[in-house]
């Protein structure tokens, strides 16, 4: 495939297809493997992943790019084939988480700032000789009553700019995560509080974008949806899908190709409405479609439980989801073909 930004970033956000976000720091992955009474070794992580990435029907037809944690990137499959290898064979694109997590922010309480950016330029140069075409960096802002604070919104966005600089100076393309958390505590914000926050940290990083001369036709938007908090969960879907368009028309110039939303605490099916109604209701300059990691592994990881006799249970139940939420990346989707399944 063209080694051009532009056109990655066209090809790991097209219409009707989405990212599988499988990057999982080893910590998380031991907490979705725990939830199955399986313990979480080298080789138990290699074979989970590579139960998805050999789901054939899945990643041909429904899935565009796969981000990975550094470990996967360097792993091989059981038959010795590196999984970017079976991942750039079925049409995708391998990625590559490259942040280093979310670290207390000093004088803001309650707040953080993503950390990662020593070191990049030559973890990116060796990222990009393993095949790695795309990265993410995820920028977490706490959202209350009081937060954030103009200083935690300051200094992710900040972080996020230097990121992609530095990506797109390696030939990799930036997925730019700014979540504004609808799990975080106290999570009793409103709907409209999270599209004031949301708005607010969008301008911010897209003006620290503009600073930092990064090329937005080669970059793809990783937001979170304008949603209420998870123990204040009242509105629609389509308030959430109309609020949500109204503050990226607002905030996101048109020159972005994709924006591909994380699932960020919702249901897996919730979180398919959510983007289908986008989709089906509103005209939009870019392509809008999914980067989900629970929200499209939650129902594999139960159908498989760790059994080698289960993979290809697994692998249907990881198809069945990238097909809804592909049709949602279209506006197709609805309940019934949920039910139909």
């Amino acid at each position: 495939m063209s080694e051009r930004l532009e056109d990655i970033a066209a090809a790991i956000a097209p219409k009707g297809k989405g990212i599988l976000a499988a990057d999982e720091s080893t910590g998380t992955i031991q907490k979705r493997l725990d939830s199955i009474g399986v313990a979480s070794t080298e080789e138990t992580r290699r074979d989970y992943r590579e139960m998805l990435f050999r789901a054939t029907q899945a990643m041909e037809n429904y899935i565009s790019g796969v981000i990975l944690f550094d470990e996967t990137l360097r792993q091989k499959a059981a038959d010795g084939t590196p999984l970017a290898d079976l991942i750039k064979a079925t049409g995708a694109v391998p990625g590559i988480k490259v942040d280093g997590g979310a670290k207390p922010l000093a004088a803001r309480p309650g707040e953080n700032v993503t950390e990662g950016l020593d070191g990049l330029r030559e973890r990116l140069a060796e990222y990009h000789a393993l095949g790695a075409r795309f990265a993410k960096w995820r920028g977490v802002i706490a959202i209350s009553g009081t937060l954030p604070s103009r200083g935690a919104i300051q200094a992710n966005a900040h972080a996020l700019a230097r990121y992609a600089a530095l990506c797109q100076e390696a030939g990799i393309v930036p997925i730019v995560e700014p979540e504004v958390l609808m799990d975080g505590e106290p999570g009793d914000h409103s709907i409209d509080r999270c599209y004031e926050v949301t708005e607010h940290v969008l301008r911010t990083v897209f003006a620290e974008l503009y600073d930092a001369r990064v090329n937005l036709e080669g970059t793809v938007l990783k937001p979170n949806m304008v949603i209420d908090g998870k123990n204040a969960r009242q509105a629609s879907v389509e308030d959430v899908a109309e609020k949500t368009v109204r503050c990226l028309k607002a905030t996101v110039p048109a020159t972005i190709p994709g924006i591909a939303f994380l699932s960020g605490g919702q249901s897996d099916e919730e979180a398919t409405a959510h983007l289908s109604a986008m989709n089906a209701g509103f005209d939009m300059p870019w392509n809008l479609t999914f980067s989900y990691g629970r929200a499209l592994q939650a129902a594999c990881l139960k159908a498989w439980g760790g059994k080698p006799e289960n993979i290809a249970a697994g692998q249907r139940a990881f198809t069945h989801r990238a097909k809804m939420n592909a049709l949602a990346s279209a506006g197709n989707w609805s309940a019934d073909l949920e039910q139909a399944a």
